[in-house]
């Protein structure tokens, strides 16, 4: 894996001496079926590969001078370069090909044998279980492209591509650009100039859907742009296309509307592909997702919002990313920041989910504040030295973060100065790429604000302030005076301007409203809100009311003891998730004991209206008893949670989404022979409560908790895949093989893992959830020590991919001790010079584990007596 790095110099280097005119792309990929036509089938131990021709036009403004050309590949045919043949053992080494003696102008051409993927990494091969049908398709960022063609794997390398594809006859193959079949090929119409690591090719026997999107551009031409959507055969019953299609009109709509730069890329093809590792990929005219997002079960309005989110988020990419693309991955964030806040702000806008901002600050932004605390944390605008860090900083700082911070900005310069500042963006730079001074060039311009001393504090440093109410009374009960505290820990001590709402509440016969507002800036170490003085004294200050900024919100006593007897009353449902994620960010910063969390779940979720937010609540409940509760509460937590799930399970209205969200909550909960009785009763139909369907997604969720504390076994998962033997079951039977409470299978799972690189991504990522059950801590207990000695062998012989699924999903973060914590910190001392990305993602999980111990003992500290044990 080390050999497959580019470092940010290596590219710059390359950079400033070629530019690229264009590149034709040939692939047969018939092999991918049986044997193949092609001899490319693969032996026993081989892998099975296809044929990759690649032609490249590019120049070189130094003659004479030496580069080289990217390519991952088992074999290479044949090289040449101008006309002149090279030798394929002298000048390819398995990653890339050394390009000596350029001309001005050069032509260079590449015979490859390339080998499909089963990481997710290149061109991945499936092969569906329910039908033996073969599904192709392509996901090269950040740069996997050289897994399939010869390429110059840089994101400021961009150039027009020609792809042509041969196939099985009875297949249809997607590109970026229109394509059409004749003689037997494939071919595609050129692309604008891109970046390599968002071209794409899906191939295979797809169900596909068309649709069409037309708009007057009022200058007295109309865009039309021909739509698609795909997915498994398999699949094609559970294929909500017009769903589909609907976000993505008014996605277009919206972003049309917005940002006056008509849609650049012909066609708009969405593909739902089996075994993806992202949620999707911005492929111009050709966007891929995780076929996860088709649902084959009932699922809540949050997933549909989930999915129209990502929709909007790929489509936002168009214009941020892909039109307009960072020169290097240091700004990531130009595109993912962007992509994620207009997602947000596009889905509100457009879409039936006006709600989305609340799922924003209760769900994108958790996802935020945990990164932003890790040791691991970094600026927007980030220190990319290689493609290993690139591939980590996908991470909650460049997307969750990055958007928040926009959505402060918005707030900064005012939407309009905001989006007249992208369209200038988007036609100043069409087609190149940009760093962080381009853009703030334009929304200096449209603000007539300071952006850098902006973007100093906000994009060029790194961690999460808090912000705390002080509240002094006059002796007539009302304020005398308001302040906002502004700290910040102290590895990361910048205090930023913030543009804040404060809201003031009280009780109001049974609700808990908001009766005064004030939108002001905050700054330095104390602010004092003059607005706010005369006003009646508060029960509860939310000094980041409509989350406007990036904060970690705090409270001062009486609004804490306001919201442990009345939060369940308060009737804004933003202000509401706000106050939640403030109490669950309490909770990992060791202020609150988990208990107290566990009980105001208990007493206050089954009245939250939003289901997004209960389903927050319920993982953070989980995570809250798992990791941040003393271990001796544990059990009695557990019969806790369980219990209530129960109760509210058969509370909620029956067929609703909420006793849907709360039925897979019990699940996830059961603790007694009495759950799992009554799991087996729903199960087998001799249980039944009212509305609730239990459909085949659902069998399986009830189907694993029952495996894992032995009350199912082998035999009952091989009846329930015969029930539904599709890959969507393989994938929750491999998981529920992994999670029996068995020594011998815990072994058998390692191996998998560790010992072999049988398995697929989506497997990988199946036997990891299965292998690590929190009710088996003693059972895994033994993996502690394998675990250290494992990795740095993992990281050095699987793709980066893997190896980071197998790295993050097996550290022993169930085995919470001392002892573990200093077997983490022997190996960090004892592999300095590991790599880097690898040290990461080790001293992140040391820092997870070290939060748990801290919030353990906070809870240990405040005892474990819990309001709730009362019930009702």
């Amino acid at each position: 894996m080390p050999g497959e790095n580019l470092s940010r110099d290596e590219a710059r280097e390359r950079a400033a001496l070629l530019s690229v005119d264009g590149y034709d792309v040939s692939l047969d990929v018939r092999s991918a079926v049986g044997d193949g036509d092609d001899g490319g089938g693969g032996g026993a131990d081989e892998p099975r590969t296809f044929r990759s021709v690649t032609t490249i036009r590019f120049r070189c403004n130094e003659p004479g001078a030496s580069s080289f050309a990217d390519l991952i590949a088992p074999s290479v045919t044949s090289v040449s370069l101008n006309g002149r043949d090279l030798d394929p053992g002298e000048v390819f080494d398995g990653v890339r090909i050394l390009l000596e003696d350029l001309a001005a102008e050069n032509e260079l051409v590449v015979d490859a044998r390339c080998a499909y993927s089963r990481t997710g990494e290149g061109l991945h091969r499936f092969v569906d279980p329910e039908d033996g049908e073969v599904y192709l398709y392509t996901q090269y960022e950040p740069a996997d492209s050289r897994r399939v063609f010869a390429g110059f794997e840089q994101p400021d390398l961009k150039a027009p591509f020609r792809f042509e594809v041969r196939a099985p006859e009875e297949w249809v193959v997607w590109s970026n650009g229109v394509g059409e079949r004749t003689d037997g090929v494939w071919r595609f119409a050129e692309t604008k100039p891109i970046s390599t690591y968002i071209t794409c090719v899906v191939a295979g026997p797809y169900h596909y859907v068309t649709d069409s999107y037309t708009r007057d551009l009022g200058d007295g031409t109309t865009l039309e742009i021909p739509l698609g959507a795909m997915c498994r055969k398999g699949l094609a019953p559970y294929f909500e296309a017009e769903d589909v299609f609907l976000v993505t009109k008014q996605g277009l709509d919206f972003f049309h509307d917005h940002f006056d730069y008509p849609y650049p890329f012909g066609k708009y093809d969405q593909a739902f592909v089996p075994e993806y590792n992202l949620g999707a990929m911005e492929n111009p005219g050709l966007v891929t997702f995780r076929e996860e997002y088709i649902f084959r079960g009932k699922v809540t309005r949050a997933s549909y919002e989930a999915r129209a989110n990502v929709i909007l988020h790929e489509m936002a990419h168009m214009w941020f990313g892909d039109l307009v693309t960072m020169e290097w991955w240091d700004d990531l964030w130009l595109k993912e920041s962007f992509a994620d806040f207009m997602g947000a702000f596009a889905l509100v806008g457009a879409t039936r989910f006006t709600d989305g901002w609340i799922t924003f600050a209760n769900r994108r932004k958790a996802w935020a504040y945990r990164a932003d605390q890790l040791p691991s944390t970094h600026p927007v605008t980030a220190d990319i030295r290689d493609l290993q860090d690139a591939k980590l900083n996908f991470d909650g700082i460049t997307y969750a973060k990055g958007a928040s911070v926009l959505k402060q900005l918005v707030a900064y310069v005012g939407q309009d100065a905001f989006l007249e500042g992208a369209r200038r963006y988007f036609k100043r730079h069409a087609y190149g790429n940009t760093r962080l001074g381009d853009l703030l060039s334009v929304l200096g311009e449209t603000s007539g604000r300071d952006m850098g001393t902006w973007a100093r504090s906000w994009l060029q440093t790194a961690g999460v302030n808090s912000l705390t109410p002080q509240v002094l009374l006059d002796p007539q009960g009302r304020v005398s005076e308001l302040a906002v505290v502004q700290e910040a820990a102290e590895s990361h001590p910048e205090l930023r301007p913030h543009r804040v709402a404060i809201g003031l509440y009280r009780r109001e016969g049974d609700r808990l409203v908001r009766y005064a507002r004030a939108e002001t800036d905050v700054d330095g170490p104390r602010t004092v809100v003059t607005e706010l003085v005369g006003e009646e004294a508060p029960e509860l200050v939310l000094v980041n009311d409509d989350d406007l900024t990036y904060c970690k919100i705090r409270f001062d006593e009486t609004s804490l003891a306001t919201l442990r007897e009345h939060l369940g009353s308060m009737t804004d449902p933003l202000a509401r998730a706000l106050c939640w994620s403030a109490l669950w960010n309490l909770t990992r910063d060791a202020l609150l004991p988990a208990q107290d969390f566990v009980d105001l779940v208990l007493r206050f979720a089954g009245r939250e209206s939003d289901i997004g937010v209960l389903q927050m609540l319920h993982a953070w409940a989980d995570s809250a008893l798992v990791h941040y509760a003393a271990p001796e509460w544990r059990p009695r937590g557990g019969a806790l949670l369980s219990e209530g799930a129960e109760r509210e399970l058969y509370r909620a209205e029956p067929g609703s989404e909420h006793q849907l969200a709360w039925a897979r909550f019990y699940a996830g909960t059961a603790e007694d022979p009495g759950d799992f009785e009554l799991l087996q009763g729903l199960l087998d139909g001799a249980a039944e409560i009212d509305g609730l369907e239990v459909d085949q997604e659902l069998r399986w969720v009830f189907l694993e908790p029952l495996v894992a504390h032995g009350f199912a076994d082998e035999k009952a998962l091989a009846a329930e895949l015969a029930r539904d033997d599709t890959a969507s079951g393989k994938r929750h039977q491999v998981r529920c093989l992994a999670a029996r409470p068995s020594a011998a299978v815990k072994a058998q799972a390692w191996a998998q893992l560790v010992e072999s690189d049988s398995l697929s991504n989506a497997l990988v990522e199946a036997t990891i959830a299965g292998f690590d059950q929190p009710s088996q801590r003693e059972l895994l207990a033994p993996y502690t020590e394998k675990y250290f000695a494992s990795i740095d062998r993992i990281w050095s012989e699987r793709s980066i991919q893997i190896a980071m699924n197998v790295v993050k999903g097996l550290f022993p973060s169930l085995q919470d001790s001392p002892g573990t914590l200093e077997a983490t910190d022997a190996w960090l001392t004892a592999h300095e010079s590991a790599a880097p990305a690898l040290r990461r993602l080790v001293l992140e999980a040391q820092d997870d584990l070290a939060r748990s111990l801290r919030a353990q003992a906070c809870a240990a500290e405040a005892g474990t007596g819990t309001e709730a044990e009362a019930g009702d």
